[in-house]
């Protein structure tokens, strides 16, 4: 996310975004994903998500952590498509609190999402997500996507902690404050 709100420019775009991350942030996502079991995606952003991440070659050295992403099992939210010509990925067709309600009771690890910005804004507007691990990048931009957009009223979280990575990313962990 940029340090003004935004999670992409208007059209999606991510140029925006450091990618020169160290070895500590590195190190945090990939402990982020230890316990993961399941990746959530909506719709939109599920082309390229699986695209990037299956055309990684062993040489990269971001191999593992993109093997771990095509092995996971994905749940994509979708209302259009059919079926799933990818691998480990299922369709969840019907109402998305009851299908995360469905997912969340399942036995198993962690559920992480990835989004899109729509896909994200409908969870966080349906109040169902109970971590959020926000990573700020150090750069503004003029108009974009965003993911809060559809708060209802007020959200209020409380701070778990925050951590500074050379590359000048920012990560803020917060959780939706218990009423």
């Amino acid at each position: 996310m940029s340090v003004n709100g935004y999670v992409g420019r208007p059209n999606g775009e991510l140029d925006w975004m450091t990618w020169n991350w160290d070895d500590k942030i590195k190190d945090y996502v990939n402990k982020l994903h230890e316990p993961v079991d399941t990746i959530l995606l909506g719709r939109k952003m599920t082309e390229g998500f699986i695209t990037h991440w299956t055309t990684v070659k062993p040489d990269d050295p971001s191999f593992e952590f993109a093997k771990k992403m095509v092995d996971t099992p994905k749940v994509v939210f979708t209302k259009t498509l059919t079926e799933s010509s990818w691998v480990n990925t299922v369709l969840a067709k019907g109402d998305l609190a009851q299908e995360i309600q469905k997912l969340k009771n399942q036995n198993g690890g962690d559920i992480i999402v990835y989004g899109g910005a729509s896909f994200v804004s409908s969870l966080i507007k349906e109040n169902l997500i109970d971590d959020y691990q926000l990573f700020v990048n150090p750069a503004a931009i003029s108009s974009g996507l965003t993911i809060f957009g559809e708060v209802p009223g007020k959200m209020d979280l409380s701070l778990i902690k925050s951590l500074s990575f050379d590359c000048g990313i920012v990560l803020l962990h917060y959780e939706p404050k218990k009423l």
